[in-house]
């Protein structure tokens, strides 16, 4: 039962998490073509999907977690340092897409006033994107494992 919930675990990681960070990576550099552009409407239908897809694989994402702490908790880890930390770098990823990235992503397809934030939203999307970096190595190092030799 352990491998079925790693391989969906990970799957679920690259299936949702993985586009959220490449759409949102693209998000700023596309407002910024609206910006430059503001009559081009393919490059606001481009904008709205990059956040179509922000807003759909966040919810997806969530069955990273879930079958992560199922499978931590079938091998018995769920009290190792190198995953609580990796829970809550976790749970401050989640928190940076649900309060920062999302909204202000939304911010920037109503109009002018939000498309001016595009720097800080480049910023707090290079912070998300930083802290599922750490997670994927705290995952595969796993301090104190025997794979972290």
């Amino acid at each position: 039962m352990t491998k079925i919930l790693l391989i969906v675990h990970v799957l679920a990681a690259i299936i949702a998490v993985g586009p959220v960070t490449v759409a949102a990576s693209m998000f700023p550099a596309a407002a910024r073509r609206v910006i430059d552009e503001p009559g081009d409407d393919r490059a606001r239908a481009v904008l709205r999907n990059l956040h179509r897809v922000c807003k759909v694989y966040a919810l997806v994402g969530v069955a990273v977690p879930v079958f992560g702490i199922a499978t931590a908790n079938s091998l018995q880890v769920l009290g190792d340092t190198w995953l609580i930390v990796s829970m809550i770098l976790t749970a401050a990823a989640a928190g940076i897409l649900a309060a920062l990235l999302l909204p202000r992503q939304s911010a920037v397809l109503e109009g002018p006033a939000g498309i001016a934030d595009t720097r800080r939203l480049a910023m707090y999307t290079g912070i998300f994107n930083l802290l599922w970096a750490v997670v994927t190595v705290l995952m595969i190092v796993r301090p104190g494992s025997t794979t972290s030799v």
